[in-house]
């Protein structure tokens, strides 16, 4: 039992003066209660392996050589890891030194080699300037070899053309002046401005001598063909004898002209920029048009300027309709001609257009000249504005002239013209609103004898007035600029507005007399206006305005809300939104003044109905046959009288707006001031049933196919009023019952509402209904 022992404590000495790791120290202190489950794990095992008896003692030395043979190795590698972590650093830092001795050699190469390179590049920099300075002047001299290269091309151009011009090759003297434009623009980007200059010069000297005797040529044979055609050609003329030869020279002549073209622009490009900076998107008139165009020209100016009569600033009309005649007299010469030669010479124009936009800028410059001139005579100006429109739409129409060329009407766009038109067109729509208004018919229809063409009963004034809006909108339809087209949007908006407070003012005056014809036609002028704008509101031209509007219009039209220019991108809404909600408030409010004074006559004559003695009555088997009752008739003519006077009177969609408000009115009224207000016996109940459903609702049957259902009120209460006395009792009970279990859910007993819905009665809650029943007291009580 002692050598056992004294080898676990020998174990145990060796164990403790061995060196221990600081991981495997730290660890032993760190997980003690882990370590706590350990040592009961080897205490379960040990008891485990000697259990309780004596005799298995013998164990335990072998099983301590086991664990000091496992405790031994475990050292082992504690002490191999710890020895070898030493030797890496050490290793690692023996790398870092021969890193570091190599990278100061490499440094020290550095510097030498950039010494070296720097004396170099010192002694160097003497032969780069030496050679810069040859450099610099092979450049000057290459330079002034390509110019002197160039005056020589010009020299040889020049000379070419002239030996070309005396022996009459036109063809090869068009080709050299063609080569010399070309060799214009390839200086272009030079800053040679004298090679320019002279350049220029020598091309527009040869370029004017060949244009000149080629324009002679081409007049000549112009000629022959009996142009320019002031009249209309006509059949009687002989053709020339040689015309298969004109016809040749024509072709010829006109291909040479359209080769001259690039030479031409190049020229007239500055002049026509300076000239019309408005054109200058527009590509130049084609030379053959050009020359064509000078007859045409001299007798244009020959007429039109100067002290001539036919310059005469109230007769614009003169001018422009003798352009459009000259457009017309050469149409088919220009068509059958002209157009072939040019297609054969791959001109890619039209030969009418371009005559249409040479004679367009002769009128340009006429009327840029007229049009300040009578910015203070209101008449001659809005003749001259009446007769530049027509002339545009004939134009663009008769002679096809194409939208992407402009036309005549920009010039009307000037902002000073602009304005001048904005404020007369203000000017005579608000002194016609004032004539057609003060006129002795202005509150009839001229329709109202033509029954199909008199739907809406509008009176002349209004539709007078929407006609003179149409014109407005038909004049500045063909502007070229949204934002011309806005601001005359914004007038016929202002003209609206003032319109409409015009019929609010006359309203007024004849609010005391609501049934009046001028009231009725004040409330049809309302509607019509009303009606024609929401037509508007839904034309293209008005929804590209509109789009037109949410993009630039705030200028014109005033600051939009967020929520509105949304409405209007989205095309919820329109242009006119704003005034036809003014003119609704209107249209609502006189109205409900026409209703209003209906029924206070309605009530008035109804005062002897309301106040029958329903209670005694007597009863329907007691009478031969059921008639109208006679303090009912005055109430009945009144409606009667009205409903057909104001049918006359109205349109249809407000007589329709008018009986239905009409109907809702009388139904409250009857329920409230008759029915309630009264007790009934059978008798009564039976009576007022027959007034109403043989008398009242025909009168509006007239107009809809049930008239009842506009007296919901009136026909369910006589429902109620009528029910046999069965009935009425076992109904009471159920709203008795009701009443009783009102909160209590029961499936079995048939509620308040379905019973009354099996009697036709949808509208009156069972509490109105309690009400009624409660009016036949006088019978009711006693059964």
């Amino acid at each position: 039992m002692a050598a056992p022992a004294m080898k676990h404590n020998k174990h145990n000495k060796h164990s403790s003066n061995a060196p221990s790791h600081p991981d495997r120290t730290d660890s032993r202190n760190s997980q003690s209660p882990s370590q706590g489950g350990n040592l009961t794990e080897d205490v379960d095992a040990l008891q485990k392996e000697i259990g309780g008896d004596l005799k298995s003692l013998k164990k335990v030395s072998g099983l301590l050589e086991h664990l000091t043979l496992e405790n031994k190795q475990l050292e082992e590698q504690v002490l191999t890891v710890s020895s070898s972590v030493p030797l890496r650093v050490s290793a690692a830092l023996s790398t870092a030194e021969e890193s570091r001795l190599k990278l100061e050699s490499l440094l020290e190469k550095e510097r030498l080699l950039s010494n070296t390179l720097q004396q170099h590049l010192q002694g160097a920099q003497v032969w780069a300037d030496s050679i810069g300075q040859v450099l610099g002047q092979l450049d000057t001299l290459e330079r002034h070899m390509k110019y002197l290269q160039c005056l020589a091309r010009i020299e040889e151009l020049s000379d070419s053309i002239q030996q070309y011009l005396m022996t009459n090759s036109m063809w090869d003297a068009v080709g050299a002046i063609d080569r010399m434009a070309s060799l214009d623009m390839g200086l272009r980007e030079s800053g040679c401005s004298h090679l320019q200059a002279f350049l220029r010069e020598t091309l527009r000297f040869w370029h004017k001598i060949l244009k000149d005797k080629l324009a002679s040529d081409f007049e000549e044979v112009l000629t022959q063909f009996h142009w320019p055609f002031i009249s209309p050609p006509t059949q009687t003329l002989s053709p020339p004898a040689n015309t298969q030869e004109l016809n040749s020279q024509l072709e010829q002549l006109v291909s040479q002209l359209v080769s001259l073209q690039t030479s031409d622009d190049l020229i007239s490009e500055k002049k026509e920029t300076l000239s019309r900076p408005e054109q200058s998107q527009t590509p130049p008139l084609s030379l053959p048009i050009q020359i064509m165009l000078l007859p045409l020209s001299k007798r244009f100016r020959y007429h039109f300027t100067g002290n001539r009569q036919t310059n005469n600033l109230s007769k614009p009309e003169w001018y422009l309709t003798q352009v459009l005649i000259w457009m017309g007299n050469s149409s088919n010469f220009m068509d059958e001609k002209i157009q072939p030669i040019l297609d054969r010479a791959g001109a890619k124009v039209n030969a009418r257009v371009e005559l249409c936009r040479g004679l367009l800028t002769l009128v340009q410059e006429k009327l840029s000249q007229d049009a300040p001139r009578l910015l203070y005579d209101d008449a001659l100006f809005c003749h001259l504005v009446d007769e530049v429109l027509q002339f545009e739409k004939e134009l663009r129409s008769t002679h096809s002239y194409p939208r992407a060329y402009p036309g005549i009407l920009h010039i009307l766009l000037e902002e000073t013209v602009l304005q001048k038109w904005l404020s007369v067109e203000r000017k005579m729509a608000v002194e016609k609103v004032d004539a057609m208004l003060s006129a002795e018919g202005a509150w009839s229809s001229q329709y109202k004898d033509i029954t199909d063409m008199d739907e809406l009963k509008a009176p002349d004034c209004a539709e007078t007035f929407m006609t003179l809006l149409l014109v407005i909108t038909e004049r500045y339809r063909a502007l070229p600029c949204p934002r011309a087209q806005l601001s005359f949007l914004a007038l016929q908006k202002e003209l609206v507005d003032d319109f409409r407070i015009r019929l609010t003012q006359v309203m007024k005056e004849e609010s005391r007399q609501p049934l009046s014809p001028r009231y009725c036609a004040i409330l049809n002028a309302a509607n019509y206006i009303s009606t024609v704008l929401s037509d508007w509101g839904d034309n293209v031209f008005f929804l590209q305005l509109q789009q037109a509007a949410v993009s630039d219009g705030e200028e014109i039209l005033g600051p939009l809300g967020a929520m509105e220019t949304g409405r209007l991108a989205s095309l919820e809404g329109s242009l006119f939104e704003a005034l036809l909600a003014l003119l609704e408030r209107l249209r609502g409010d006189m109205l409900g003044r026409l209703l209003d004074a209906v029924m206070r006559d309605v009530k008035e004559k109804a005062q002897p109905y309301c106040k029958d003695r329903w209670i005694s009555l007597p009863s329907q088997s007691d009478q031969a046959t059921m008639s109208l009752s006679s303090s009912a008739c005055p109430m009945m003519l009144c409606l009667r009288d009205h409903l057909l006077q104001l049918q006359q009177m109205l349109c249809l969609p407000l007589f329709q707006m008018f009986w239905q408000g009409l109907a809702e009115r009388l139904d409250s009224f009857i329920y409230e001031d008759l029915i309630l207000y009264n007790h009934f016996n059978e008798g009564g109940a039976a009576q007022l049933q027959y007034d109403m459903t043989r008398n009242l609702f025909p009168l509006f049957g007239h107009y809809c196919k049930r008239p009842e259902n506009f007296f919901k009120h009136v026909k369910e209460a006589c429902i109620i009023l009528t029910l046999k006395v069965g009935p009425a009792l076992l109904f009471c009970d159920v709203l008795k019952q009701s009443e009783e279990d009102e909160g209590i859910l029961n499936h079995q007993q048939p509620s308040a509402e379905s019973a009354l819905n099996e009697l036709g009665v949808y509208k009156l809650a069972p509490s109105d209904v309690q009400i009624l029943l409660n009016l036949r007291s006088a019978w009711l009580n006693q059964s």
